[in-house]
């Protein structure tokens, strides 16, 4: 059985005082019966861990340099995530993917190299508006989870979430039906790649203006493991419901 996950992306967002959300998000799920990830900001990495403590809350990042070290001013490598004692990155985002222009190959070498520090990459994919509305969506889903999920993929370390570049922080969400497709057919395609027993261990997550009022639906459609929340999972008020949702659905 797949453990459910929920997993919350602050982007470019939260100073310390905003770590405050932790504690509010821990007093309301103690003990929860699903994952709960949050990935900050890079200068809050240590600082949420250490306010997590020992409890359910995991923490990651939100991207990794495919290299280990060196000169590359700027960037956080997955060793440095690793050693401020997060267990997770974000891998693919469609942010980077626009904003900086990673390719399928900068995803894949991301995770590899994040699996090399022993985290556990969220490998994200999704296609735009214009790629939905000419009918590429499974085409295009296909070629990034060829491109960007390395071959020793396990349920372990790594888990992907399906994010249409469209439902990012516009309040849009793809219908029922479509996030059913989309997710059963990225199991189908796991299933080919790696096996039925491998595939049925990795996790899908749908990200895409989650948020309280939609969570339970979503969690209720087939394939679908949890959530990767943006701006919803910036407060314990917003997020601490969705966790619930997941949890009833578990």
């Amino acid at each position: 059985m797949r453990r459910k996950l929920a997993a919350g992306n602050w982007k470019m967002n939260g100073t310390r005082a905003d770590l405050a959300q932790v504690d509010a998000l821990l007093k309301a799920h103690p003990a929860a019966s699903v994952d709960m990830v949050l990935c900050p900001p890079a200068t809050l990495l240590a600082p949420m861990v250490e306010r997590a403590g020992t409890c359910a809350l995991e923490v990651g990042g939100q991207y990794c340099h495919p290299n280990q070290t060196g000169a590359h001013t700027g960037d956080v490598s997955a060793k440095m995530i690793a050693d401020a004692g997060a267990r997770y990155v974000i891998t693919g985002h469609s942010e980077r993917r626009t904003d900086h222009g990673e390719t399928n190959a900068d995803v894949l070498d991301q995770t590899l190299a994040a699996w090399d520090a022993s985290l556990t990459a969220i490998v994200c994919i999704g296609e735009t508006l214009e790629q939905r509305d000419t009918g590429q969506t499974l085409t295009v889903l296909a070629s990034q989870m060829v491109g960007s999920v390395p071959e020793a993929a396990t349920g372990a370390n790594i888990v992907i979430a399906y994010e249409p570049v469209w439902a990012i922080g516009t309040g849009k969400v793809a219908s029922l039906d479509k996030i059913a497709e989309v997710h059963d057919f990225m199991r189908a395609e796991l299933t080919d790649r790696f096996g039925t027993q491998t595939a049925g261990a990795i996790r899908l997550l749908y990200g895409g203006s989650v948020k309280a009022g939609n969570a339970a639906e979503i969690f209720a459609t087939s394939n679908v493991d949890g959530a990767l929340v943006g701006g919803a999972s910036l407060t314990a008020a917003d997020f601490a419901p969705i966790v619930a949702a997941l949890e009833a659905s578990a």
